[in-house]
């Protein structure tokens, strides 16, 4: 069976200089695959490459087995894609649930959005906070409402960029209690993280960038007895 999402040699320069070179990524349906590498290993790059916010300076990227390399973002996202960048983007002054009915209203049925409303507060753990300002919530709530909203569409695909950044190790492990639920539902999860704490929680398969590159990829298992890969990441002050 084909990958989800699959990269070609795909490499993206700027400059002249390459932030992402060759790489050939494969992502299968309903894992969660985390990619981790030391800071300027081109994760964040690639990362946008896959959901169409670069334009790759060659290679080719297939989404769901169609040719998405010249797609825009948007039309990216109407294919099933959902992104959660890393800094919260709420709507600060609206309530938990109008956040999820602006998230919720181009994609569902008006007579379906009370119903999926109470279905992601549910899922957040944020029933009770459903009539507060957004910007009243703690910083991992503010997180988990962003998933919330990127899950509005139901995506095949979850990206999500470093979304423990900033959190609490006890909200750092509710959010990969959170990722898990969305995989057993059939989400497939992408995860750019420094965190290996997390990454070891959550991941189904890692993939390690360096330098623009592929240095490893396998289980986390692999990745951790990988002493190269202790050289370049595990070992570098915990970057990312």
């Amino acid at each position: 069976m084909a990958a989800l999402v699959q990269t070609r040699g795909v490499s993206k320069s700027f400059g002249g200089l390459f932030a992402v070179k060759d790489v050939d990524l494969a992502i299968e349906d309903r894992e969660i695959h985390c990619l981790i590498g030391p800071n300027g290993a081109g994760k964040s790059t690639l990362f946008k490459l896959i959901v169409g916010t670069y334009a790759p300076s060659a290679g080719s990227i297939l989404f769901a087995g169609a040719d998405v390399t010249k797609m825009p973002a948007f039309a990216r996202v109407a294919r099933g894609m959902s992104i959660k960048m890393q800094a919260p983007s709420v709507f600060r002054a609206l309530s938990v649930r109008q956040n999820l009915h602006i998230a919720l209203q181009y994609h569902v049925e008006a007579h379906r959005i009370p119903a999926e409303e109470e279905r992601l507060l549910s899922l957040l753990g944020l029933e009770v906070d459903a009539s507060r300002p957004a910007g009243e919530l703690a910083h991992g709530q503010q997180q988990w409402l962003e998933i919330g909203m990127a899950l509005a569409l139901r995506p095949r695909l979850l990206l999500l960029d470093e979304p423990t950044a900033g959190l609490s190790p006890d909200e750092t492990f509710r959010t990969g209690e959170l990722i898990q639920r969305l995989n057993a539902d059939g989400a497939t999860v992408l995860v750019v993280e420094h965190d290996m704490a997390f990454v070891r929680q959550i991941a189904t398969s890692v993939t390690v960038l360096h330098l623009g590159q592929v240095f490893a990829r396998g289980t986390i298992e692999d990745i951790i007895s990988n002493r190269g890969v202790e050289e370049i990441y595990l070992g570098s002050a915990h970057d990312a």
